[in-house]
C-alpha cells in the first residue's frame, strides 16, 4: 500500500515567480487552477538548512509516537525543550507539521509517511 507523501521542490526564485504569475493570470481569466500542495526552496542548501536530521527525527517522532505535548516530544527526542519548540515552530511555518489546540493542549500532526524531493535541472 502506498502511503501519503509531502512534496518538496527546489526551483529558482524566477521559476517560482513565473508560476505565480501564470496562476494569477489563469485565475483572472476565470480558469480553474489545480491546487498544489508542498513547499519549494530556492536551493538545495536552503532545503538542507530547513530540513535538518534533527528536524527529520522530530517529524518521525510526531508521526509515530504522537506526543501530547512539546515536553513529551523533547523527552522522547532527548533534546532541550527550547530547541524542540524552535524546530517545531519552524517546521510548522513551512507546512511540514500541522498544529492545533484542543483544550489546553497542543496537538501536532504529521499526516504523511514520506517526503518526496523534486529538483529541477
Amino acid at each position: 500500500m502506498k502511503g501519503k507523501s509531502f512534496k518538496i521542490g527546489i526551483r529558482s526564485e524566477q521559476e517560482a515567480l513565473d508560476d505565480f504569475i501564470a496562476t494569477a493570470e489563469a485565475i483572472s481569466r476565470g480558469e480553474q487552477v489545480r491546487k498544489e500542495h508542498g513547499v519549494y526552496f530556492t536551493s538545495l542548501e536552503a532545503f538542507r538548512k530547513a530540513v535538518t536530521p534533527k528536524r527529520l527525527a522530530l517529524l518521525h517522532l510526531i508521526r509515530t509516537a504522537r506526543p501530547t505535548s512539546l515536553n513529551e516530544l523533547a523527552r522522547l527526542s532527548k533534546r532541550n525543550i527550547k530547541n524542540v519548540a524552535d524546530d517545531v515552530r519552524h517546521l510548522s511555518q513551512i507546512g511540514l507539521i500541522e498544529s492545533s489546540e484542543e483544550g489546553n493542549r497542543l496537538v501536532l500532526r504529521v499526516d504523511y509517511e514520506a517526503i518526496d524531493l523534486r529538483i529541477a535541472v
